[in-house]
């Protein structure tokens, strides 16, 4: 089981949403560079260098903290102020008014892209008779500790399931537990934790052939979300206990290991590990990218193939 298809086909709508914000940003940088390269070199140069201080005004702001941050922000916000003084003197005050819409698209598209998706996976589903011997790993720390709060487990097991939960202060090895299930005769395997440890036992699920169920119990649930599941109401997941479909999609694996969702490495991949970013998002990624632009934080990797070896590629996710 993995999340291929159900993934490319729930977020398709945000696919499309980022095309035009990645067009209305070249067509803002664009746009005026070129007006008033028609009209004289002098705008040109003007707009140009505005671009200049912009884009360096941007790297210093994320990539320091305190006083230099807000420095570096305001030539940047100057150097625009006298980008759209200039066109307004000069008689193209109908360019500013343009970039100024482009930049709106830019937003609204941008945050279209960005928001949550809520398109179920068009994969086919397939009846399937319920399952005899369901096996279930809960994790009681999950997404504020759901399975104790809503008794999940008790209503899975009354539902026929055998239920393993999981002791946050002693880590398990998840997969093992998995295998040794299906080893003793279960028919179903299922997670109510993050989407970590839903792939580890997803996994195991694909190699021994048996059916994998997800219940939305973690953070972000983002898996289930690409199936189509309610995040709303995670017990509603249990109802695939006794009337459940199975939805046939692809399996991702890097080396050994397995994903359900998806897979990042450089500044997303570090910003998102810290404990602090469901919370507060925005703060996170201000207090930690100085760091991560700088290679002060995040792990160091090495890419190599057909005779190349490339140490710590420049690519951020």
């Amino acid at each position: 089981m993995g999340d291929d298809v159900a993934r490319y086909n729930g977020r398709t709508t945000q696919r499309w949403a980022a095309r035009p914000a990645i067009t209305a940003v070249g067509t803002a940088v664009a746009l005026p560079l070129v007006v008033a390269g028609l009209k004289s070199l002098g705008p040109a140069a003007v707009g140009l260098a505005g671009l200049v201080v912009n884009t360096a005004g941007a790297w210093w702001a994320l990539s320091h903290r305190g006083l230099i941050r807000w420095l570096a922000v305001a030539p940047a916000v100057a150097a625009q102020a006298a980008v759209i003084a200039l066109f307004v003197a000069v008689g193209l005050p109908w360019v500013v008014i343009v970039m100024l819409a482009l930049w709106a698209v830019v937003c609204f598209a941008g945050w279209a892209a960005l928001g949550e998706n809520t398109g179920q996976a068009a994969v086919g589903e397939y009846r399937t008779p319920p399952p005899e011997r369901p096996f279930l790993i809960m994790n009681p720390s999950s997404g504020g500790r759901k399975v104790g709060r809503f008794g999940w487990a008790e209503r899975a097991e009354a539902l026929g399931a055998q239920v393993v939960l999981l002791d946050p202060a002693r880590p398990q090895d998840v997969a093992s537990l998995a295998r040794a299930a299906v080893a003793d005769g279960a028919d179903l395997l299922g997670v109510a934790g993050e989407d970590g440890t839903q792939a580890l036992v997803a996994g195991v699920a694909a190699e021994h052939g048996v059916p994998f169920m997800a219940i939305s119990a973690g953070t972000r649930n983002h898996f289930a979300l690409d199936l189509g599941l309610d995040r709303e109401d995670p017990s509603r997941c249990l109802h695939a206990l006794t009337d459940g479909v199975e939805l046939h999609i692809d399996l991702g694996r890097i080396g050994e290991r397995t994903f359900v969702d998806n897979v990042s490495f450089g500044a997303h991949a570090e910003v998102v590990q810290s404990p602090a970013y469901r919370g507060d998002k925005i703060h996170t990624i201000l207090r930690m990218l100085p760091d991560v632009l700088t290679h002060h934080l995040g792990s160091r990797l090495t890419v190599q193939g057909a005779g190349v070896r490339i140490s710590s590629p420049r690519r951020y996710s």
